[in-house]
């Protein structure tokens, strides 16, 4: 594994520990006023992520596991981030990137970590800060 792709890795989990503890914050809020265990197990948590990373790529242009890891994801085409890429990019990793990934692997190694089938498909790239 490439030295960008792991910093991609830690800085997706830290991303993910922090919206894990936000949708924990919510969750106690809501439970008194909805019973319904899906949202809670699936819906909120995958709601918190996208809804901090939209929130912070759009405000600072990184996520804080992006800024601590040093690396930053960009547009192919104007460097910025538009909300429409936010939201590919992220639903594309969240439910189809691993099984594209998985399959076919070669094609994403020659791009050192740059690329997954995420950033492909949204037309981004991460690169070192």
């Amino acid at each position: 594994m490439n030295q960008l792709t792991k910093k991609r890795a830690k800085a997706i989990l830290i991303d993910t520990l922090l919206a894990t503890g936000v949708s924990v914050v919510i969750e106690s809020a809501l439970r008194r006023k909805m019973d319904n265990e899906f949202f809670y197990v699936v819906v909120l948590p995958t709601l918190t992520l996208w809804g901090l990373e939209y929130a912070q790529i759009k405000t600072t242009g990184q996520t804080a596991g992006q800024k601590l890891m040093g690396i930053k994801v960009v547009s192919e085409n104007s460097g910025e981030l538009n909300g429409e890429q936010i939201l590919k990019r992220a639903a594309h990793r969240d439910f189809i990137s691993t099984f594209t990934y998985l399959r076919h692997r070669q094609e994403y190694d020659v791009y050192n970590g740059s690329k997954f089938p995420h950033d492909v498909y949204a037309e981004t790239a991460v690169i070192e800060k």
